[in-house]
């Protein structure tokens, strides 16, 4: 299974390099071109339509080294390229801290930090505030194979560091970032003064929830695009294949197998956080979460699955012993960060008073 691992990454790693489809598209010719030098009628025939596909996936592999090069010119890097591990990665940090902490966000999924940005650019009028593109995302270089939340954790706090910023931080995730952010705070107490958790991915979910073929699907997805950008299949924005592999590979994590691998590196237990002070945010019911309840056999087994969707959500609050739950607003879901952004900068702000000025 090992090996079997260390094979995925490798293809992965390779997969992230955007020059890739020019030696994948010469190869084709040549093998279409030695089909047609056998000189035999059915390697002719054959040899031929081979030519021409891999010469077309020239012509793709060539548009596709335009788009990427033609991006990284238009969208030049907002804030600071800093060395993680001899990778790059990009931080945008604006506004003053004012003597408070510094506030460090992180989105969902795999996602660059702009997800967030709206957040970011409220809160940055009124105190020091940092957007990070995890290695893998955005503008930041796509990182070392696998890429693992074990990984991220140590590659965020370096990163910041690096890049001068002054700790200690409120670290506020969403989703898989908030899974992420709990991390950092149980391996790098001495940096954080405190934890925002938006909606935070419980790891009960991935090892015990009903089978949800969502993320698998995802991943094939992820790579599906990554494969068809190499070959200039997507054009303007995103259109490096890195980022979809970087995604595809830390989602290898999140099923229960690769789960039962990782777990203990990965989980936030009870009592992990000490006492530092922790909001825990999530909505009170399952709108925009639907489709978890889609494959319910019955009435009483989707009663099940909502309860345990529902009491998970809650699962963080015993990490610290100085944790609180806040509610979002009546009918928000789980992408309430862009539903209603003021109410979760309001939520970091208060945060932040709480702590009153900081020591770095």
């Amino acid at each position: 299974m090992r090996q079997d691992g260390r094979v995925a990454d490798s293809l992965l790693a390779l997969l992230s390099r955007d020059w890739l489809g020019v030696p994948v598209a010469v190869l084709v010719v040549a093998a279409g071109g030695g089909l047609v030098g056998t000189g035999t009628a059915w390697a002719v025939a054959l040899g031929g339509p081979v030519m021409a596909v891999g010469v077309l996936l020239a012509a793709g592999a060539a548009r596709h080294l335009v788009l990427v090069a033609r991006e990284a010119r238009g969208h030049p890097p907002p804030g600071r390229l800093v060395d993680v591990g001899g990778h790059r990665m990009h931080l945008l940090a604006e506004g003053e801290a004012g003597g408070g902490p510094t506030v460090v966000w992180v989105p969902g999924g795999h996602t660059p930090g702009e997800e967030l940005g709206e957040l970011h650019t409220m809160l940055s009028a009124r105190a020091r505030s940092v957007l990070v593109d995890r290695l893998g995302t955005g503008r930041s270089d796509v990182g070392p194979f696998p890429r693992t939340t074990a990984v991220e954790a140590q590659e965020l706090p370096a990163a910041l560091e690096e890049a001068g910023e002054r700790a200690p931080f409120v670290f506020v995730g969403h989703s898989f970032g908030g899974l992420l952010v709990a991390n950092v705070a149980r391996r790098r107490p001495d940096l954080v003064a405190g934890l925002v958790l938006l909606d935070p991915t419980p790891l009960e979910v991935i090892a015990f929830a009903p089978p949800n073929r969502r993320l698998a699907a995802m991943r094939r997805g992820l790579l599906l695009t990554a494969v068809r950008q190499l070959f200039g299949g997507r054009r303007g924005p995103g259109c490096r294949t890195g980022p979809g592999c970087a995604a595809a590979s830390v989602f290898a994590e999140l099923t229960p197998s690769g789960l039962a691998k990782v777990g203990w590196e990965t989980v936030v237990y009870d009592g992990d956080l000490g006492d530092l002070p922790l909001v825990l945010v999530i909505p009170r019911d399952l709108i925009g979460g639907e489709a978890v309840l889609a494959g319910a056999r019955d009435a009483a087994e989707a009663e099940r699955i909502s309860r345990f969707y529902l009491r998970s959500r809650t699962r963080y609050l015993a990490a610290s012993t100085s944790s609180r739950l806040v509610y979002t607003p009546e009918g928000t879901g789980h992408d309430f960060p862009h539903e209603a952004p003021e109410f979760v900068v309001g939520v970091v702000e208060d945060l932040v008073r709480e702590l009153g000025p900081v020591s770095p």
